[in-house]
């Protein structure tokens, strides 16, 4: 049996969230989009409504929500601002690698604190030698006795900047390529730690974008995740369930889009009558339309699976590459809908095209999907 339809659970979540989104983040998103400014309140309000940190398993806190819930409050969250989204669900990306991998212990004291406290965390794997390409990572983790010595610098490190601790992809065994990744949690407050000045980026500026130096940076051994070697397996596997709330975000972005294209073309008038009657308009917002549903159908079934415990990994990628794809599509219609009132920071359609095209580089560019699609299918899954 089949069934599209939310449980009251599932609905309920989504009017919560799409009701904070209306009232709390679209009121503020241009304001934040502007001077770039961290929405510290915005997300303190999303904490104390239960809307961070809900994949947390409730042993250790949480609210123990599926991807799919996930992804259903993402979608809203994206749909009012997808940088203030981005500073929210920073969080989620950081704690995956220690819900899939972590002991009790590291859960306890990593994943407890930021569901009672209000806080931050970060994942820092990115460098500037190593994107897409993780086997390049030059961080460094030596081992000394009961600890581990970090060495490196982390680049584009979201939420990096106001974080409690990173998980940190470093190496340990030079030589090995994948095999020499290893998986660490490190606290902020450590000595050696240096963060950045914020990134000035092109789109979803709310976001607190940093580098990370680690300079001789100790870390215990009970920091350590899973074991040497694993680190690899632990951040991809991490990457199957927030690729689809990442991807979901995106969606929302592109329904607003779409929402704002189809309301300036039945005002808009050329030549005596409304350009949504023109089918260079209207073929555009019904592609639009067929797409945005699309890309939810997939994304949705990729976090079905995982919460089923099946593997979902090309169809993740199946998810983020084509919703990725499609909201920098709809995004650069709706500024052409709108003719050269879109390129104007006046309206609204130029920020959600800035804001689209991250969808495309982070959690892995739309070709490194393609890429993991073809090894899915080569692999027969």
């Amino acid at each position: 049996m089949i069934d599209f339809s939310l449980s009251p659970e599932q609905t309920k979540l989504q009017q919560k969230a799409r009701e904070f989104a209306k009232n709390e983040i679209a009121p503020k998103a241009a304001y934040h989009d502007k001077t770039g400014e961290f929405p510290r309140d915005i997300c303190r309000k999303a904490w104390e409504l239960g809307l961070m940190n809900t994949h947390v398993p409730k042993e250790y806190g949480g609210a123990g929500l599926g991807v799919l819930e996930g992804c259903i409050a993402a979608e809203e969250i994206g749909a009012a601002c997808t940088g203030i989204g981005t500073a929210m669900e920073a969080n989620g990306l950081a704690e995956a690698p220690i819900i899939v991998a972590g002991n009790d212990d590291q859960k306890r004291r990593f994943l407890t604190p930021l569901c009672k406290n209000f806080g931050f965390a970060a994942y820092a794997v990115t460098e500037p030698e190593a994107g897409s390409d993780v086997a390049r990572i030059q961080t460094s983790a030596r081992r000394i006795g009961d600890e581990y010595v970090l060495n490196g610098t982390k680049w584009w490190i979201t939420d990096g900047g106001v974080a409690s601790w990173y998980f940190v992809l470093a190496n340990t065994d030079p030589g090995k390529g994948y095999q020499s990744l290893s998986g660490f949690i490190v606290p902020a407050d450590t000595p050696g730690i240096v963060r950045g000045p914020k990134e000035q980026n092109m789109g979803q500026r709310a976001s607190n974008t940093v580098r990370v130096t680690f300079e001789d940076v100790k870390i215990p051994k009970e920091n350590l995740l899973g074991k040497e070697g694993e680190g690899f397996r632990i951040a991809m596997a991490a990457f199957d369930h927030t690729r689809p709330l990442v991807s979901a975000a995106s969606v929302g972005l592109a329904r607003t889009a779409m929402e704002h294209a189809l309301n300036y073309s039945r005002k808009r008038k050329a030549f005596g009558r409304s350009i949504l009657s023109y089918e260079g308009i209207s073929f555009k917002i019904a592609d639009m339309a067929m797409e945005i549903d699309a890309a939810r159908f997939l994304v949705w079934h990729a976090a079905w699976l995982i919460d089923h415990g099946m593997r979902n990994t090309k169809q993740a990628a199946f998810g983020k590459a084509f919703a990725a794809d499609m909201a920098m599509r709809v995004t650069t219609d709706a500024v052409q809908c709108f003719g050269g009132y879109g390129y104007s920071q006046e309206y609204p359609v130029e920020k959600l095209m800035r804001d689209a095209k991250v969808y495309q580089i982070y959690e892995g560019t739309s070709q490194i999907q393609r890429t993991i699609i073809t090894a899915e299918l080569l692999r027969g899954r």
